[in-house]
C-alpha cells in the first residue's frame, strides 16, 4: 500500500471537536427546566418572567458549553445564532398569543347571523345584533381611500424615481417622510377642520379622505423602493429602441415591479383598515345600515370594536361582539395579504431559459 493511500485514510487534524446537532434542543430544554424551577422557588407567578429567564440561560448555556467543547470562536458564532432564535421567539410568541386569544374569544358569537345583521335597535348590553353595517362601512371607506390614495402614491413615486430632480423632488421626499410619521388623529383633525369650515355633518367619505392621507406615504415609499429595483438596463434597452420614456415606464418598468407595488398597496390598505381615531372623529358611528358613504354617519369595524368594548362593563354580550368583530378584522387583513401574494406571483416577471 502506498504512503499516499495511508495518508488519505488518516483523520484530519484540522477538524476539532464539535457539539452534536441535537445539542441546541438539549440546551433549550435544560434552560426551560431550570427557569421553571427558579420561577417556582422564587415565587414568580408570571410566565413571561419564566420565559425571559429561560432565554438568558439558553444563551449563557450555549456559550459555556460551546466554549468548553469547540473553543471561544465557535462559541461566539453559536451565541449569535442563539440570539437570533431568541429574538424570533420573542416576536412570534406575542403574535401567536394574540391570534389564539382573539380566535378563542371571537368564535363565541361569530356566525352567519352575526355577519349578516346590524345592531339596529339592539342595545349594547343586550345579546344579538351583528356587524353587517360595520362591514359595509369599512369596505366603502377603505375602498374610497384606496381609489384616492393608491393612484396618487404610485404616480408620486414614479415622479420621484423617473423624473424627480432638484429642489422639488427633495421637497416632495421630505414631506412624504413627514407624512409617514404623523399620527392618525392629526389626519382626522385636518379633515374635521375642513368639515367645520363648510359646516358639514359626519359622513363616510370624510373618513375615507383621512385614511387616504395616511395611505399615501406608505404607497409612495413602497412603490419607490420597487421601482428602484428595476434594472437600468431594461430602461436603456427600451429607450435605445426609440420608445418614449412614458411608454417605457408604462410597458417595461411598471410590469416588472407590479408585484412589489401591489404588495405595498395591500399592506397600506391593511394598515388603514384598522384605524379608529379618524373614523371616530369623522364618521361618528351608526347602528343602522347606511350604504351611502356621502351622506349620514356610518359605522366601521374598528369603530364598532371600540364602541362595543367601551360598553362591555358588566355586559358580556358587548364584550363577545367586540372580540368577534376583532376576529373578523384580522381575517379581512389576512385575506388582503393572501390576495396581494397571489397577485404578486401572478404578475411577477416570467423567468426561463
Amino acid at each position: 500500500m502506498s504512503t499516499a493511500a495511508v495518508t488519505d485514510k488518516r483523520p484530519s487534524s484540522l477538524r476539532g471537536a464539535s457539539l452534536p446537532k441535537w445539542s441546541p434542543w438539549a440546551i433549550a430544554a435544560g434552560s426551560v427546566v431550570v427557569a421553571v424551577a427558579i420561577g417556582l422557588i422564587g415565587g414568580l407567578s408570571s410566565k413571561i418572567q419564566w420565559g425571559l429567564i429561560a432565554a438568558i440561560l439558553f444563551v449563557l448555556g450555549t456559550y459555556g458549553i460551546a466554549a468548553r467543547v469547540e473553543g471561544r470562536r465557535q462559541a461566539k458564532d453559536r451565541v449569535a445564532t442563539s440570539l437570533v432564535w431568541v429574538a424570533f421567539l420573542l416576536a412570534v410568541i406575542p403574535l401567536v398569543s394574540l391570534v389564539w386569544t382573539t380566535v378563542s374569544r371571537g368564535v363565541k358569537v361569530l356566525d352567519v347571523y352575526f355577519l349578516t345583521h346590524s345592531m339596529g335597535v339592539v342595545a349594547d348590553s343586550e345579546p344579538g345584533g351583528g356587524i353587517y353595517h360595520a362591514i359595509i362601512g369599512s369596505l366603502e371607506q377603505v375602498g374610497l381611500a384606496t381609489v384616492i390614495g393608491a393612484p396618487v402614491g404610485i404616480l408620486t413615486a414614479i415622479y420621484l424615481v423617473e423624473y424627480g430632480r432638484g429642489k422639488l423632488a427633495k421637497s416632495v421626499t421630505f414631506f412624504v417622510d413627514v407624512m409617514t410619521g404623523i399620527p392618525s388623529i392629526v389626519a382626522g383633525l385636518f379633515i374635521l377642520s375642513l368639515m367645520l369650515i363648510f359646516e358639514m355633518q359626519p359622513f363616510g367619505f370624510a373618513g375615507s379622505l383621512a385614511l387616504a392621507i395616511l395611505m399615501m406615504p406608505v404607497v409612495v415609499r413602497s412603490t419607490e423602493e420597487m421601482l428602484k429595483l428595476v434594472p437600468n438596463e431594461l430602461r436603456e434597452a427600451s429607450l435605445a429602441l426609440g420608445v418614449p420614456k412614458w411608454r417605457t415606464i408604462l410597458k417595461v418598468v411598471l410590469p416588472t415591479s407590479i408585484g412589489g407595488i401591489t404588495t405595498g398597496v395591500m399592506l397600506a390598505i391593511a394598515r388603514i383598515a384598522g384605524e379608529t381615531a379618524p373614523v371616530l372623529l369623522l364618521v361618528f358611528g351608526n347602528p343602522f345600515i347606511n350604504n351611502n358613504p356621502f351622506e349620514g354617519a356610518q359605522a366601521s369595524l374598528p369603530l364598532y370594536i371600540y364602541q362595543q368594548y367601551a360598553q362591555s362593563a358588566g355586559a358580556n354580550a358587548a364584550y363577545d361582539r367586540a372580540w368577534a368583530a376583532s376576529l373578523t378584522l384580522i381575517a379581512f387583513v389576512m385575506i388582503l395579504n393572501l390576495v396581494a401574494r397571489g397577485i404578486a406571483r401572478w404578475k411577477a416577471p416570467k423567468t426561463g431559459r
